[in-house]
């Protein structure tokens, strides 16, 4: 399985080293440019390399790891997604000062819904601190909890599949509006928080 990441901050970084140390081919492509890349690259090894937009669109599945502000004009440098599995890891805050954006009411991945039309939409990743999300999935003789929501139930399973290999354990909350208002930030009851599955609870 491919993975297209965009954008190589601090949860795409995460993400990648998990997916690579999981055995999964891994492309990254950010505004910077491939030069900018090398370093990280050097760290993943050999299941990852920079990415052309076409290589992230032609993926299996798409990780959107871009800041909110910057969301729309990195999926408009892609071709289309419609069809294809994207993960999105987004919350909706705005640097420097760390406001919220405004979201009239909606969850966030229901506007990148609308950004990417067609694509099976599934938000994770967006509920741990990048820095915990980069450590070991394992803790304290369990897997560390990862909530997932959305709307496509088979791209739920992939995304599940994928969480569960790179050794967490993941929590399916239900569709996209539901799930995605218990994961949100602001507001949600979910996020920052690490919660771990043990194993007799599996």
């Amino acid at each position: 399985m491919k993975f297209g990441i965009v954008g190589a901050g601090r949860i795409g970084s995460a993400l990648a080293k998990h997916l690579v140390r999981s055995q999964f081919d891994v492309a990254i492509y950010n505004s910077r440019g491939p030069e900018s890349l090398k370093g990280l690259l050097q760290d993943l090894g050999p299941g990852a390399k920079a990415g052309t937009p076409a290589e992230i669109a032609a993926a299996d599945i798409i990780v959107l790891a871009v800041d909110w502000e910057h969301l729309p004009q990195a999926i408009s440098s892609l071709p289309s997604l419609a069809g294809k599995i994207v993960i999105d890891p987004s919350n909706p805050i705005i640097p420097p000062g760390y406001s919220f954006a405004q979201l009239d009411g909606k969850t966030s991945s229901e506007i990148v819904s609308k950004l990417v039309p067609g694509a099976r939409l599934v938000k994770a990743f967006n509920t741990l601190p990048a820095a915990l999300l980069a450590s070991s999935p394992t803790e304290a003789g369990g897997h560390r909890v990862i909530f997932m929501s959305g709307d496509d139930k088979d791209a739920k399973a992939e995304v599940q599949g994928v969480i569960e290999k790179m050794g967490f354990a993941a929590i399916d909350l239900g569709d996209l509006v539901s799930g995605g208002k218990l994961q949100q930030i602001p507001g949600g009851p979910l996020p920052t928080l690490n919660l771990v599955q043990l194993a007799s609870a599996l």
